[in-house]
């Protein structure tokens, strides 16, 4: 029995792109959590801040939310944790003394350096159920939502 009032529109949310971008980035993001829960203790905000620190030598922490989408009490929470376990600091920039960049400490290195490996062959793993054509048309697909919601990085 439909609540709808006849005439009125309907949302059929499996297909709602919104809705399967959001449970894909999830899925997706579960996925490759496996590996960094699992093998390195790491939750997924501790591994957003660990690889946008990492892929960049360093960055603020205001850049690991604006570029991860991540409020800023997960990314602080998450910085906190790291730095209990010795995998990042926090040091003034060279650019702007005022400013306290995130970077790895050598454990941090060590363990990005085992890590990156691991998530590159898991990415490889989930797009190999797209064939060449597909996997080409799904990258500029999202690289022109990205474009259109202003999200290059």
């Amino acid at each position: 029995m439909s609540l709808r009032a006849p005439g009125e529109p309907g949302l059929e949310l499996a297909g709602f792109v919104p809705y399967r971008l959001n449970r894909l980035a999830v899925g997706v993001s579960d996925h490759l959590s496996d590996i960094y829960r699992e093998r390195f203790g790491l939750d997924i905000p501790e591994w957003r801040v660990m690889a946008t620190a990492g892929s960049r030598h360093g960055c603020t922490a205001q850049h690991i939310a604006q570029s991860t989408r991540m409020h800023k009490t997960r990314v602080s929470r998450a910085i906190a944790h790291l730095e209990e376990r010795d995998l990042i600091e926090r040091a003034s920039s060279a650019a702007d003394r005022r400013e306290r960049e995130v970077r790895l400490t050598k454990a941090g290195r060590r363990m990005y350096a085992e890590l990156v490996p691991l998530v590159l062959e898991r990415e490889r793993e989930l797009l190999a159920c797209l064939s060449k054509e597909q996997l080409r048309g799904f990258l500029a697909g999202m690289e022109a939502i990205e474009s259109f919601l202003g999200l290059q990085d």
